[in-house]
C-alpha cells in the first residue's frame, strides 16, 4: 500500500530511513564513513519533518507499507544544493525527486516502481511537467541510467576516484507515455 506518512509514522520512518542508509552504505563500500552516514540519515528525517510540519506543502513523502511495516519511501521537494552547484542553477526550478528506498528485505520485488509510478502521476497531477533526480550511490545509478538513460550531467569523480555523481532531467510525459 502506498500512501502519504502521519505524524504517528515519524519514528517508524526514522528507523527505516536509518536502517536503508547504513544497508546501502555498507553495499557501497563506505560503511566507514559514520559522519556522512549520519549527515544523510538527519537530512532525510529533516525532509520528513517539513513534510509533516507544512502538509506536504515544503516537501512531499509517499511511503510503501506492508502491512504495518513501512517498507519503502519516496519525495519530491525543491532541489538540493548539490543540485543546484553541479548544474550551475539550470535546475534550480525543477523539483527533485529522492529519499527513493525500499528496505533491504523488499528490494527487488518492484516496491520502488510502484512508488515511482504513483510519485510520476503525483506529479502530473499537479502540473508539474518535470523534475530532477540525482544519485552518488553505484548501485542506485545502474537503476536510475536503465530507466533514464544516460545522466544529462555526469560529474566524474566528484565523491572520489571512480565515485561519479549523476543527475538526470526527466519531462513527466515521457515516462508516462
Amino acid at each position: 500500500m502506498i500512501r502519504r506518512p502521519r505524524e504517528e509514522d515519524v519514528i517508524e520512518l526514522n528507523k527505516f530511513f536509518r536502517i536503508v542508509i547504513t544497508d546501502t552504505f555498507i553495499k557501497e563500500g563506505i560503511g566507514n564513513m559514520l559522519d556522512d552516514m549520519e549527515q544523510e540519515i538527519k537530512a532525510k528525517e529533516n525532509y520528513l519533518r517539513k513534510d509533516i510540519a507544512s502538509g506536504g506543502k515544503d516537501r512531499y513523502f509517499l511511503i510503501a507499507s506492508d502491512g504495518k511495516k513501512i517498507i519503502g519511501s519516496i519525495e519530491y521537494g525543491p532541489a538540493s544544493e548539490l543540485i543546484n552547484h553541479c548544474t550551475d542553477n539550470a535546475l534550480k526550478d525543477l523539483l527533485e525527486v529522492g529519499t527513493v528506498f525500499v528496505h533491504p528485505d523488499y528490494q527487488r520485488q518492484g516496491i520502488g516502481n510502484q512508488m515511482l509510478a504513483e510519485m510520476y502521476l503525483t506529479l502530473k497531477n499537479q502540473g508539474i511537467e518535470q523534475f530532477c533526480l540525482d544519485s552518488g550511490y553505484s548501485s542506485a545509478q545502474k537503476i536510475w541510467q536503465k530507466k533514464f538513460g544516460e545522466p544529462d550531467y555526469l560529474l566524474k569523480d566528484y565523491w572520489g576516484d571512480g565515485a561519479h555523481h549523476m543527475i538526470w532531467k526527466i519531462k513527466v510525459n515521457e515516462i508516462l507515455s
